[in-house]
């Protein structure tokens, strides 16, 4: 549906601007020559010698004309309304150079010039005052320090990059201008072709998640490569990389790993580069694949460009030669893939194709002298069984095989574009033909076959991190209600007294309230009572010193295992409290902490740490003193589910063992899960927890116990107010939006958020309607009501996105007998929402309610415009939204109503 706005330029809808920006009918280009060699001038001859149809302004104040085009002096000479402005003038004159656009009303512009963030404090004070301008009229700014962008559907090369490639369905984005021109060359000598050709530069306003966004809406873009350096708005990046991966992929190779890499990323781009193990969890969680090198990123680029995605990671490889076959299926295998079973039926029919001595099995190795006719028919069988995902044709050059008649032929089994085909030609000149050819015809063609091999195995990666966002989590075991507000008085009496570190006493009763499990223990002040105490607990027990000082207590001796009667116990006592006078006289103490001394076979460590651009992280691993030696871990983002959890163990080698192994008991892993579920919710429930270790959390077949705890505060978030979860980058179940309603009729229900875990009740709710109702709801009928529909249905992102449903209890069991759905826009100011009542429940005034209460989260959530968009003949809608004052107007066979939550906006 249109936007309606204000003749005000200030009323200007942000992705409006977007698409003003990308697809331009008036162009200025501020700082345009007709000197050679200046930026100016390579923006202006791109723009007038293309194909582009739109009009040109060059401005300039001290030319008549550019390139015999009129100059003129300033943007708001230009008689013309401006959609986008290109700017490439001395970063000095770029700040007064806004400020004209947006008087001007210039929806986007693009800040060529360098010379801002990257380049200290005075960079950075103009960066804040282009952006201040640029929000105060709603105006679009890609760059500054950027090659710009290209458009190659329009013709478009709003760049200074001499070259443009065909339109495609690749989007390219980068923060890097000189690799965009390595990028450019290449694609056009690998016949690859793009939707978008985005360089970003340092991101003062537009950044990946702006673009994302605005790609998932273009039916031209099928998915999109990504060069980062860094990122800086974590939450609006994930969140949109989510919706994008839903349904088409993301590759992207993220720089700066090691530190030196990450130095260098910081002063190129001007911002933090956080820990490299929490990208990678990070992209995970958002269904990303990252590439490791340009070369993979490049080689995607042209896979994804050309290729089907693969269903499975099952492989044939056809050859001609037994060792590249070999090199290739050690390749896949290491990497995760599967060599394609062949069945009897497939190997009788390759045998009646094939020469007698052919390898019987795949790979399919058709012999030295192999024939294109020979590969045409061996890559057709194998492509047309259901065992094979993908096929990889491998040629070395024979004197009796022509490379060139391999490559057309493959090339026309290719039209049918049903499984993914690569080859790898190996050989220099006497395959250039054939490489060419392949090329020509989109079947991506790699040197090494190892390298094809990683290709299809990151094109296997999408689909198994897309199985994350479409995975229906396990229901928690338990009930879990935590002690919220003893942990927030704990926080707040550590904070009072002028603390940021938890003593371990502390540390695990912050644990215990979250119903993590903890061993029997109590704090002694003296010998005496640290007897009494310790026979209270029952031996064996073991003493620590309690101090919040004293974060590593075996350093300094503080720790006494193995105490098992009260005589020692009193000697214990003594000698921690001298150990500790020692060592560390200035400290605090707080006591002695007795705990019941546990002895379990494995130990593990969960803990989490703050990142700078990722929030929260936990880590879970093999733990103990060994931690750092073997640094078996793996990392996820909170908040997690039970099929999350089950993830990050499943991603550990401890894991074999925790199942059990060469006889050993396995232990609960379902319990280790729900550990994992409510430790990710207490730190999401606490921003103020900068670092929580638990190391180690002893578990065996009997379950498990927290043996050692630490936590620090942080001095960034204590004292002050912090809107709940802003600290996560994915946003956690809204609790806070159920409620309870009985409408007019007396119908009871329970408003609450939906979850994963509602599938089946989702799919009980749809199997209610009625056809008229399919039609008011989905405007068609739904027959097959699958497992990728009601995900999509119950696994939302609710930093975007909002799904209430009106749970009652029927008959004993709960159902649902309605759902209203919130999709709110990138720019967070606008939303559509639609509503369905459950056939037996309507007419008693459910309808109402639902609608009332998503008026009050839209309000709630800055929404200014709610819209919903419904048939003619649905009167039971029109009724419920006239009644809200919802203003209605025809859309052809639909009604679309619009009520203005904040200032009314005049049509």
């Amino acid at each position: 549906m249109p936007f309606r706005a204000l003749p005000d330029a200030k009323s200007r809808h942000p992705m409006e601007n977007l698409n003003k920006l990308f697809n331009p009918k008036t162009i200025a280009v501020i700082g345009a020559t007709s000197s050679k060699g200046r930026v100016g001038y390579a923006l202006i001859s791109n723009l007038i010698g293309s194909a582009y149809e739109g009009i040109i302004y060059p401005v300039n104040p001290k030319r008549k004309s550019v390139l015999g085009v009129k100059a003129y002096k300033k943007v708001s000479d230009i008689p013309d309304k401006i959609d986008m402005a290109l700017i490439a003038t001395p970063a000095e004159t770029v700040p007064e150079i806004i400020e004209q656009c947006g008087v001007a009303g210039v929806g986007g512009v693009v800040i060529i010039s360098s010379g801002f963030t990257e380049a200290g404090r005075h960079g950075e004070a103009m960066s804040r005052q282009i952006l201040k301008t640029a929000k105060k009229y709603k105006m679009r700014i890609l760059g500054p320090n950027c090659l710009g962008f290209i458009r190659p559907k329009l013709g478009l090369n709003a760049s200074f990059a001499g070259k443009i490639t065909g339109p495609g369905h690749v989007a390219f984005i980068s923060q890097s201008g000189a690799l965009c021109t390595s990028a450019l060359d290449w694609a056009i000598a690998k016949n690859i072709d793009f939707s978008y050709f985005v360089s970003l530069g340092s991101m003062l306003d537009i950044g990946f998640h702006d673009l994302i966004d605005y790609f998932n809406q273009d039916p031209d873009t099928s998915s999109i490569i990504i060069y980062m350096e860094s990122l800086t708005n974590a939450r609006k990046f994930l969140s949109a990389a989510r919706a994008f991966s839903r349904h088409k992929p993301i590759v992207v190779l993220k720089v700066g790993k090691s530190k030196e890499g990450a130095r260098a990323a910081k002063s190129h781009t001007g911002s933090l580069t956080g820990n490299d193990d929490i990208y990678n969890a990070a992209f995970k969680r958002a269904g990303i694949v990252r590439v490791k090198s340009i070369s993979d990123l490049f080689d995607n680029a042209q896979t994804l460009a050309t290729q089907p995605h693969p269903k499975l990671n099952r492989l044939a490889i056809v050859t001609n030669a037994g060792g590249p076959g070999v090199i290739a299926t050690d390749a896949l295998i290491s990497q995760g893939g599967r060599l394609a079973s062949l069945p009897q039926s497939l190997i009788n029919q390759l045998g009646k194709i094939l020469p007698p001595a052919w390898s019987k099995g795949n790979p399919v190795d058709i012999l030295g002298d192999a024939s294109a006719s020979l590969y045409r028919e061996a890559v057709k069988a194998c492509l047309e069984d259901n065992n094979v995902d993908g096929v990889l044709v491998i040629l070395t050059p024979q004197s009796v095989t022509n490379p060139a008649e391999v490559a057309r032929e493959i090339v026309a089994l290719s039209n049918n574009k049903k499984k993914t085909i690569l080859a790898s030609f190996m050989g220099a000149a006497d395959v250039a033909e054939g490489r060419a050819l392949l090329e020509k015809g989109g079947i991506p063609v790699f040197d090494a076959p190892e390298n094809a091999v990683r290709s299809f195995m990151y094109m296997c990666n999408y689909a198994r991190n897309r199985e994350l966002l479409y995975e229906t989590p396990g229901s928690t075991p338990h009930a879990f209600h935590p002690k919220t507000t003893k942990n927030r008085e704990l926080i707040d009496r550590v904070v009072a007294e002028g603390r940021l570190n938890l003593t371990e006493a502390e540390s695990k009763e912050l644990l215990s309230n979250y119903a993590i499990p903890i061993a029997k223990n109590a704090i002694a002040g003296s010998a005496v009572e640290a007897s009494r105490l310790a026979q209270k607990i029952g031996f064996p027990v073991v003493m620590k010193i309690l101090s919040p000082d004293i974060l590593h207590k075996t350093d300094i001796g503080g720790v006494e295992v193995g105490i098992n009667n009260r005589e020692q116990a009193k000697r214990a006592y003594e000698k921690l409290i001298r150990s500790a006078k020692k060592h560390a006289p200035g400290a605090k103490i707080h006591g002695i902490f007795i705990e019941a001394m546990s002895k379990k076979r494995y130990e593990l460590l969960v803990g989490c740490k703050k990142d700078p651009v990722f929030g929260p992280a936990i880590v879970f691993g093999m733990g103990g003193v060994a931690v750092e030696v073997f640094k078996d871990t793996n990392i996820g983002l909170p908040p997690l589910n039970m099929a999350l959890a089950k993830r990050m163990i499943e991603g550990t080698k401890i894991h074999k063992l925790l199942k059990g192994y060469r006889g050993m008991p396995g232990v609960d892993i379902e319990s280790i899960q729900f550990l994992l579920y409510k430790f990710a919710y207490l730190v999401s429930d606490f921003p103020e927890i900068k670092e929580l270790d638990i190391n180690p959390f002893a578990v065996d077949e009997s379950g498990g116990v927290v043996l050692d705890a630490k936590v620090i505060l942080d001095e960034n978030a204590v004292g002050k107010k912090i809107e709940p979860y802003s600290h996560l980058v994915i946003s956690p179940y809204p609790k806070e939006q159920a409620r309870r309603i009985k409408t007019n009729t007396g119908l009871a229900a329970v408003l609450r958020p939906i979850v994963p875990e509602d599938e089946e009740k989702e799919k009980a709710l749809i199997e209610t309607f009625s056809e008229n109702t399919h039609r008011h709801r989905f405007f068609r009928v739904i027959k097959d009501i699958d497992h990728e529909l009601l995900t999509g249905f119950t696994q939302i992102d609710y930093y975007r996105e909002v799904a209430i449903v009106a749970e009652l209890t029927t008959r004993g069991k709960e159902v649902f007998a309605g759902v209203v759905r919130m999709k709110i826009s990138p720019a967070g100011d606008e939303a559509d929402f639609t509503i369905a009542i459950g056939d037996p429940w309507q007419f008693k005034g459910l309808g109402k309610k639902m609608t009332d209460y998503i008026v009050e989260i839209a309000g709630l959530k800055g929404v200014k415009i709610l819209r919903t968009k419904f048939l003619k003949d649905n009167k039971a809608m029109r009724a419920i939204v006239m009644k809200k004052g919802f203003e209605l107007s025809p859309d052809g066979r639909f009604l679309t109503a619009r009520k203005w939550i904040g200032e009314k906006i005049i049509g």
